[in-house]
């Protein structure tokens, strides 16, 4: 990790702004810190949870800096809720109910049964989720695992699924419960644009900053990501609709099924036993994301709203407390019922202002200037944007609509980044003198603009050293100027970048179980967004698998498409080659676990024709890039 040293101060402005944030909110209001100290048992001796080569994937002690008052370079606001964030340990939350919290980015939640406890979402990765468990059996005795539910399909609910359970516990008929849909968005979100969301989160979470005051202080939803071994066990148990019961171990659960809210798979989850509703992330201590900065597919924010009407109509008068898999627990029925209706009108007013403004002819950039939150839900610290916010979240709900284009033909056609941006500093006078007014705009306070407009000299002359420097000083301020956790990250991760380069992405969720989760149509179409287009224009290679335990397949690549058939309208086109294997050699073949020529000479294969043609096929893909720039060219 590169040296803090060259980070700046605040500039005047950055600190006229955040000390007029302390005017603006009600700081005295303390509850937030009272429920989320609420229960606390203890945390963890040992601060540094490590992997298996001593590498620490996760620091207990890493924002204990957060204990002071908050300085000029960064916005009261997050370093209030990055404070909260940062409290760690065992908490329980009712009679039965316990989370281990700050342990990684999302909560584990341990439901005690008859015999054992119930996991509910065990963090992102093996290790933060096996110190969480030992936490808990140092407070509440060694109980076995009997069972675990994953919430939603992002994998910082199931990650560290392995750390918890083992596939011979699965096998041996441990249940483990998730939403419809679960294995279709977990396997597709993670693996198909898995590089590029990676990528992107590496700015969004910050994991690669120094911790500190001019550095990542948390990202709003909880402070960072882990970065140990991220798995993934199937689940056993689908809950495919809503008012289905399930009882595991002697625990009652009643599930609500919301799907196209946070996750496209995602439940809300009842313990009538116990008067507890777990929100998994459909209500949580901020405004959440309709399209996050890393990349996803939009959220339905009209759909969310409806969500949270019908939990409140299904559980709200049998509720004395509702948790979620980020933050700190609500108790009281009356404040259960505010929370969800507030985050409720949050979703919806967004959704509905949007699109009136779009129908009168607004674009995304000025519905997203326009568009603020109503008095009284600004004044709930729960519906800020620490993590979504209210700009980006407005551009969103455009996309949904309208997509990407405002309908301006102007826009319809521009330049690609490069050469608008040599076309740009051309017309502009030349590098010199847009860096010249810029640093004139940047002593005036204007960062943003600064930030806009130097963009285009480091693109047109990624060597120019003065500009790099420049726009990093103004990325660096706005970070230190913003309320949301994820928009500081990505402002200093950029000036990170343009100061030392990429400094790597730390945390990949293509991981070893999550390809080996895909089904073999999911591996095909795997295989075809890598295929290297322009190079196999005029590539015509046909390949027939035939499988000893299942349909045949033949792949086709022509005009720089890889299409595969399954079943009888396999054998329609003549092969370049014939092969017959079971499924799982298949799978491993074309996962590259295991060459073709060993395959061969085992004699687990039949080869027909020349087996020269698979190579040529593979030879067809690219491999992604894990560790792309994002502001240089």
């Amino acid at each position: 990790m590169p040296p803090n040293t060259e980070a700046k101060p605040a500039e005047p402005g950055i600190v006229q702004a955040n000390r007029a944030v302390r005017q603006r909110f009600p700081f005295d209001d303390d509850q937030d810190f009272a429920d989320a100290r609420r229960g606390f048992m203890g945390t963890a001796q040992e601060s540094v949870v490590g992997d298996a080569e001593g590498r620490t994937v996760w620091d207990l002690d890493a924002y204990g800096f957060l204990s002071q008052d908050c300085p000029d370079t960064a916005n009261p606001s997050l370093w209030r809720q990055s404070r909260l964030c940062s409290d760690h340990g065992l908490f329980e939350v009712t009679e039965g109910i316990y989370q281990v919290r700050g342990f990684d980015l999302s909560n584990m939640t341990l439901v005690e049964g008859e015999r054992g406890v119930f996991v509910i979402d065990p963090l992102l990765c093996a290790e933060t989720a096996a110190a969480g468990l030992a936490l808990y059996r140092s407070h509440r005795g060694d109980r076995p695992v009997t069972g675990v539910l994953y919430t939603h399909s992002h994998a910082d609910h199931f990650g560290g699924v392995r750390g918890v359970v083992t596939d011979e516990d699965a096998a041996g008929g441990l249940p483990i419960f998730a939403p419809q849909g679960f294995m279709e968005h977990a396997v597709s979100e993670n693996v198909y644009a898995g590089t590029a969301m990676a990528r992107r989160a590496a700015f969004m979470y910050g994991a690669a900053l120094p911790k500190g005051e001019r550095g990542q202080i948390g990202a709003g939803l909880g402070q960072t990501v882990s970065t140990g071994v991220v798995g993934l066990i199937p689940p056993t148990v689908d809950i495919s609709r809503t008012g289905q019961t399930k009882t595991v171990d002697g625990i009652r659960m009643v599930f609500q099924l919301t799907p196209g809210t946070e996750a496209p798979a995602e439940l809300n989850l009842h313990f009538p036993d116990h008067a507890a509703l777990c929100m998994a992330e459909n209500a949580t201590h901020n405004l959440h994301n309709l399209l996050t900065l890393r990349g996803a597919q939009v959220r339905d924010p009209r759909v969310w709203a409806r969500y949270l009407t019908e939990a409140i109509d299904l559980f709200g008068d049998s509720t004395d407390v509702a948790f979620a898999s980020h933050h700190w627990p609500v108790w009281g029925r009356e404040r259960v019922i505010a929370l969800l209706s507030e985050q409720r009108d949050l979703y919806a007013y967004l959704h509905d202002q949007t699109v009136r403004l779009l129908n009168q002819g607004l674009t995304p950039l000025e519905i997203a200037e326009r568009i603020t939150m109503p008095p009284a839900l600004e004044k709930a610290w729960h519906t800020h944007g620490y993590y979504g916010s209210v700009n980006h979240n407005v551009k969103a709900v455009y996309q949904r609509y309208l997509g990407w284009f405002d309908g301006n033909p102007a826009h319809l056609w521009e330049h690609p980044p490069v050469e608008s941006a040599r076309r740009y500093v051309d017309f502009m006078g030349g590098a010199e003198e847009v860096l010249r007014r810029a640093r004139e705009s940047y002593a005036e306070g204007d960062f943003r603009w600064v930030a806009q407009v130097v963009h285009h000299v480091v693109f047109a002359e990624p060597d120019n050293a003065e500009a790099r420097s420049l726009q990093a000083d103004a990325l660096e301020q706005l970070g230190y100027g913003s309320e949301n956790g994820t928009w500081r990250n990505f402002y200093l991760m950029g000036a990170l970048e343009l100061r030392h380069g990429s400094v790597g992405t730390p945390t990949a969720t293509t991981s070893p179980d999550l390809v080996a989760a895909l089904n073999l149509e999911q591996i095909f179409d795997a295989l075809a967004i890598r295929v290297d287009g322009p190079r196999s224009w005029d590539a015509d290679i046909t390949v027939r698998w035939v499988l000893t335990d299942g349909d045949p397949v033949t792949l086709r690549l022509r005009n720089g498409v890889l299409t595969h058939v399954i079943g009888r309208r396999a054998a329609a086109v003549e092969p370049d080659v014939e092969i017959t294997l079971a499924e799982s050699d298949l799978r491993a073949l074309l996962l590259g676990a295991v060459p073709l020529a060993h395959l061969a000479a085992s004699r687990a294969i039949e080869v027909k024709g020349d087996a020269a043609t698979l190579t040529a096929l593979l030879g067809h893909l690219s491999e992604p890039d894990p560790d792309f720039t994002i502001v240089t060219p």
